[in-house]
């Protein structure tokens, strides 16, 4: 075994995976219990430690997990303040917006922002990071329509079970329908230029 005194700078799949789903499972168990003020509280600690928990393993933490915190953090504490739910629902509109613009908008400027996230776990051609950065702009906006859709025509509760049980799943599936465009076109570290 080869220590050394540094922290890890990665961790596991399945650990980073808990790390993210930890905040969404504590929201729903939080409003299952208590009401979507009680969830988006328990969200809000819950993102606040899973943040924590990232940087004491890796010593950074990743530029979409901390925009994320930021809007958790504001737009649970207008929900929590003005009691009034319509912030925590429209927060999953605005980030997948800002998501979805900072994509397409890197495009139209001839920048890969997907790249600068995802670049070190991935060498590919500057082509297919724009083709990526396309799809997952298109998917973003087509998130934030979608969850503007379901907290307007159905209950809170309901919209809850869609937010942890139905966004992720749609992700998870879109990540997976673009493995094999990206496994096409990966490169060797010394294919890189």
């Amino acid at each position: 075994m080869n220590e050394t005194t540094e922290s890890p700078k990665k961790m596991g799949q399945g650990l980073k995976l808990l790390i993210e789903m930890g905040p969404l499972v504590c929201f729903f168990i939080g409003n299952w219990k208590g009401g979507i003020f009680w969830g988006t509280g328990i969200f809000m600690v819950a993102t606040v430690i899973a943040l924590g928990v990232s940087w004491a393993l890796t010593r950074k933490i990743a530029m979409v997990p901390l925009v994320s915190a930021i809007f958790v953090a504001l737009f649970g504490a207008l929900t929590l303040y003005l009691h009034s739910d319509l912030f925590i629902k429209v927060k999953v509109t605005l980030i997948n917006a800002l998501f979805g613009a900072v994509l397409l908008g890197g495009v139209a400027f001839g920048k890969s922002y997907l790249k600068l996230i995802m670049g070190e776990a991935m060498k590919l051609p500057e082509e297919a990071w724009r083709t990526l950065s396309i799809r997952w702009g298109i998917f973003f906006f087509a998130m934030a329509g979608l969850n503007e859709i379901v907290w307007r025509t159905f209950t809170t509760d309901q919209w809850v079970n869609f937010k942890v049980f139905g966004l992720l799943p749609l992700t998870l599936v879109f990540a997976l329908a673009n493995a094999p465009f990206m496994a096409r076109h990966m490169q060797d570290d010394e294919a890189k230029t």
